[in-house]
């Protein structure tokens, strides 16, 4: 049974102490792949350390994060460019809206994803979009964009029904991670009408680690919980669940696996 973790920040700082017996740890638990998706311009160094000590196993993605969208934002997508020059990357990432932390810089991040949006398009790769109390501000850019050359995930979805449906009429997966598992999220029952070759398992970490270890460090070996409770959600086992998922994983991010 292998797994493929789609979203995992796991050249941040917390995991400098144990980062190789993390990703070991992760690997014993079935999770054969690891995508991660760039913060910003020093994120980068670290990011591809990682993947070049793990070249089977760690897959860089590049982009500009919404919440490291400040003045120097166009500076900022120049070295976005130049590495996406280099062939290296899977995925324009992670980029979209977050208006959770600070409406200031609003206008910034809307040009930011715009910028990255066409990116995405020039180099034909997935864009993987953070949405955090933005769903309508990322819709009117998406859906101006949305069409053949367009394709990607909605990371950490907790949207209604109605969004996830949107999304998925786009071509675009949804993002699933720890909360699914929170017993107040409401997720499981927006998910449970919503077929799983639609979805993607991701864990985020070290954020938003899912139950029982909500709270705490979040890492790519805690996947599995994920996986089960999705499974639980469609009646089908943790097994189907593997499979599905990863299997569109591959596909959106057109990478080979063990």
């Amino acid at each position: 049974m292998a797994m493929i973790d789609t979203h995992t920040h796991l050249y941040l700082e917390q995991f400098d102490d144990d980062r190789p017996a993390m990703v070991q740890r992760a690997r014993d638990a079935g999770v054969k792949a690891l995508l991660l998706p760039n913060i910003d311009s020093k994120t980068i160094r670290p990011m591809l350390a990682l993947c070049d000590a793990f070249p089977q196993h760690v897959f860089p993605m590049m982009g500009l994060h919404p919440t490291d969208v400040k003045e120097d934002y166009e500076q900022e997508l120049e070295i976005v460019k130049q590495q996406l020059a280099t062939g290296r990357y899977i995925a324009i990432g992670e980029t979209g809206i977050d208006l959770y932390w600070d409406k200031t810089f609003l206008r910034q991040q809307q040009l930011a994803l715009e910028a990255q949006v066409q990116m995405a398009r020039d180099y034909r790769l997935p864009i993987v979009l953070h949405v955090r109390d933005s769903f309508d501000e990322v819709f009117e850019i998406i859906g101006a964009a949305a069409g053949e050359n367009l394709t990607g995930v909605f990371h950490c979805f907790t949207g209604n029904r109605e969004q996830a449906e949107k999304i998925i009429g786009w071509g675009f997966k949804l993002g699933i991670g720890g909360v699914v598992t929170y017993k107040n999220s409401g997720l499981a029952e927006v998910l449970a009408g919503i077929d799983l070759q639609h979805l993607l398992l991701e864990t985020d970490s070290p954020f938003l680690a899912p139950v029982p270890h909500r709270g705490k460090r979040n890492e790519s070996a805690y996947l599995p919980l994920i996986a089960a409770k999705l499974a639980e959600i469609k009646n089908v086992s943790i097994g189907e669940v593997a499979r599905v998922t990863s299997q569109s994983a591959r596909e959106v991010f057109n990478i080979n696996t063990e």
